[in-house]
């Protein structure tokens, strides 16, 4: 097993030693995890193991109280800061269940959002922005109808989280946190989407996706795929780790755990 690094690079998201807990309740027991930019990392493991509450804590979600631990992005710590100042930081989370903005359409939501990145006094320019947003659709084959509709008003599953992966592609960040895209999409929805997560990989940006499924990692190839048990990454490997788990189930993991702790105790 790769053990994280204890100290922190500065082109990386860092995580080390959370500890989150919603009301009473413990989630994210001493969770440590490095992904360097330029990396895919994938999380699996069984529901309930903490995955989501991972990816809402790295976006700064206010219904999660973090106890202990530390999330460094490029070597700045962002805990302290508000979900819109991480997001212009460079954090970008695609949501499981994207929600719908009625009124506001697909172009001028990316447009203000695009926008906000931009430092004081400076204007986006229009033709530029449009040309960008176009090449981009073409990318992930969203037609250009898309622009005039309300945000995910009506949209099926799999144009959702086209979407949301366009928005992705628009506004560049750091750190991509996709939390179970695959949930919910056809063959071909995933591959759509898959090709446009792989278009957007390269040394710029580290992405982190959060699934259940190894059929995802088919298609968006992981460079390391970390099993998460109970709040915690019990184990790490390369990206056949998954498919091991696809096999094996989780079991065979659970059951080294508690060997390895007997021998311990």
């Amino acid at each position: 097993m790769r053990l994280a690094k204890t100290h922190h690079t500065m082109s990386s998201l860092s995580i080390r030693n959370l500890h989150v807990r919603i009301g009473e309740k413990e989630i994210l027991k001493g969770l440590t995890l490095e992904i360097p930019k330029g990396e895919v990392h994938a999380i699996m493991g069984p529901n309930g193991s903490g995955k989501s509450t991972l990816s809402k804590v790295i976006a700064g979600h206010p219904d999660y109280t973090v106890t202990a631990g530390e999330v460094f992005l490029d070597g700045e710590d962002i805990l302290g800061l508000e979900p819109d100042v991480r997001a212009r930081k460079g954090i970008f989370l695609a949501f499981q269940y994207p929600i719908e903005i009625p009124g506001v359409t697909n172009a001028n939501f990316l447009r203000a959002a695009v926008q906000a990145r931009l430092p004081e006094g400076e204007e986006l320019e229009a033709t530029e922005f449009y040309a960008r947003m176009y090449e981009k659709m073409d990318l992930l084959e969203m037609p250009r109808a898309f622009t005039g509709r309300a945000v995910n008003e009506g949209f099926s599953g799999g144009e959702k989280k086209r979407n949301e992966i366009l928005q992705m592609a628009m506004l560049e960040p750091k750190y991509a946190v996709l939390d179970e895209t695959d949930s919910g999409l056809d063959i071909d929805a995933l591959k759509v989407v898959a090709h446009g997560v792989n278009s957007l990989r390269g040394p710029d940006l580290g992405i982190l996706i959060i699934t259940h499924y190894q059929r995802l990692l088919d298609y968006i190839v992981p460079d390391y795929v970390h099993v998460m048990m109970d709040g915690r990454i019990v184990q790490s490997g390369p990206k056949e780790l998954a498919l091991e788990l696809e096999a094996r189930g989780y079991d065979f993991i659970k059951e080294g755990l508690e060997r390895a702790e007997a021998v311990a105790g």
